[in-house]
């Protein structure tokens, strides 16, 4: 071969040659995701002991879950549209920005000229309008990330879920800790704070112009299909690919039941035994960080190995032990040094749910779809939680945390046992094996 044909071949050769990975877009979201998410569980913490401060009545309580959930379905059966029409990137910096903002004002209204609980409710509402685009347009990035950073995607979904229980624990734990000491509305501006860093970070190192199916995702019907072609058929789109798949159909029944305990759960039934029956508003935060702990830690070893064994019963056994467990403790009246490991055992089961649901949904959800079907799932289970929030702080008010909380426990062993005989959950393990082939 002359000197030219080897130099030709040569360059051939690297031409050829894969890109290195490209591991910091990847990470970066991670870490805007932990800021945010975090932002989010300190106001979970915040915002229901600043409305039993102002009211005293759990159906007051009740009614600011209401106003923090129902926002929460708008927003997931629009976000996906939007998302898909302004792009990831644009659309959780976004997010992001304007809900720092509303974050913000409660604690200057409350500084200034007072803040009225109309005011509260509305902002309240404001800020969970803008929380599904955000957090769809960071869960909608991760599949081609993950592939410019040359990660399985079982892997990518284990560790979101892992920054998702992390935001939680820390948020929630210094939730906890900035109310004991300072108060509530002190804690609304690290809130803040949290979601102008999230912005920040995928302003400064998630790359401009990245589409669905540019990095390299898995095929499918509608793999690499342009945003627009895929956001032409709006919401109803997302909606009928839920519809026509069996498993995402129950999965999302499933949640969406059970998310309604817990929002119930978490806007009103613990802060009520945190303050009522333990006797300690701050101890709210150390509930949710403990069990969030435990979830951070359960998401840990399943990105590392319990997606091998993913499947109906394994999820079950999640569900079971996560949900019906710590209502059933509550029932007891646990004290602190009871319940609080409970919740952190409870919490490790926890873990493995997300990761299970995600890592499925991104093995059937074609490259097109991806921001269409996560903004009609976030809206679908969703949909119930206003309700819960509503129905359990008027539970609470006629008959007591205590009886409420035993029911919890019951309507939960109930349902989270499902996937054991419904049939659609059999195609849980094929899905996962669909996008871990995905990544070959």
């Amino acid at each position: 071969m002359s000197a030219g044909g080897e130099t030709e071949a040569l360059g051939s050769l690297v031409a050829a040659a894969p890109a290195p990975p490209r591991r910091t877009p990847l990470f970066a979201t991670f870490a805007a995701a932990l800021f945010s998410l975090g932002g989010n569980a300190i106001a979970l913490v915040a915002i229901p002991i600043i409305a039993l401060q102002q009211t005293g009545s759990p159906l007051a309580a009740g009614v600011v879950g209401v106003f923090a959930t129902v926002p929460l379905v708008i927003g997931g059966a629009f976000g996906g549209v939007l998302v898909d029409r302004f792009g990831y990137r644009a659309s959780s910096i976004a997010a992001d920005l304007a809900s720092a903002v509303t974050v913000l004002a409660i604690p200057i209204l409350h500084a200034t000229v007072g803040l009225h609980f109309g005011a509260l409710l509305a902002l309240v509402f404001l800020g969970g309008l803008l929380d599904p685009p955000g957090d769809t347009a960071k869960t909608a990035l991760t599949p081609d990330l993950a592939a410019l950073a040359r990660m399985p995607i079982a892997r990518a979904a284990g560790i979101q879920s892992a920054v998702q229980r992390t935001a939680s624990m820390l948020g929630a734990a210094t939730a906890g800790a900035l109310i004991a000491f300072l108060g509530p509305m002190p804690a609304l501006l690290v809130d803040a704070a949290g979601f102008v860093i999230s912005a920040a970070l995928v302003l400064l190192f998630v790359p401009r112009g990245l589409r669905p199916g540019a990095a390299g995702a898995a095929d499918g019907p509608e793999a690499g299909a342009a945003p627009d072609e895929a956001g032409s058929r709006g919401f109803v789109a997302g909606l009928r690919f839920v519809a026509h798949s069996p498993l995402l159909r129950s999965i999302v029944l499933l949640v969406t039941l059970t998310n309604a305990i817990d929002a119930a759960g978490l806007t009103v039934l613990k802060p009520l035994y945190a303050t009522e029956v333990l006797g300690d508003p701050a101890l709210l935060g150390f509930m949710v960080g403990c069990f969030a702990g435990g979830a951070l830690l359960g998401s840990a070893v399943f990105a590392a190995v319990g997606h091998r064994w993913s499947g109906r019963v394994l999820f079950a056994a999640c569900f079971m032990l996560a949900g019906t467990v710590p209502y059933a403790a509550m029932a007891l009246q646990a004290p602190a040094p009871v319940l609080l490991p409970v919740l952190a055992v409870s919490g490790f089961a926890a873990g493995a749910i997300n990761p299970m649901i995600a890592t499925a949904m991104y093995g059937l959800i074609p490259d097109g779809m991806r921001a269409r079907v996560f903004g009609v799932t976030t809206a679908g289970v969703a949909a119930t939680m206003p309700l819960g929030a509503f129905l359990g702080g008027l539970a609470a008010e006629q008959l007591g945390v205590v009886t409420t909380v035993a029911g919890c426990a019951v309507l939960y062993l109930v349902l989270a046992s499902s996937p054991l005989y419904l049939r659609a959950f059999g195609g849980l393990h094929a899905a996962n094996a669909a996008a871990a082939a995905g990544d070959d």
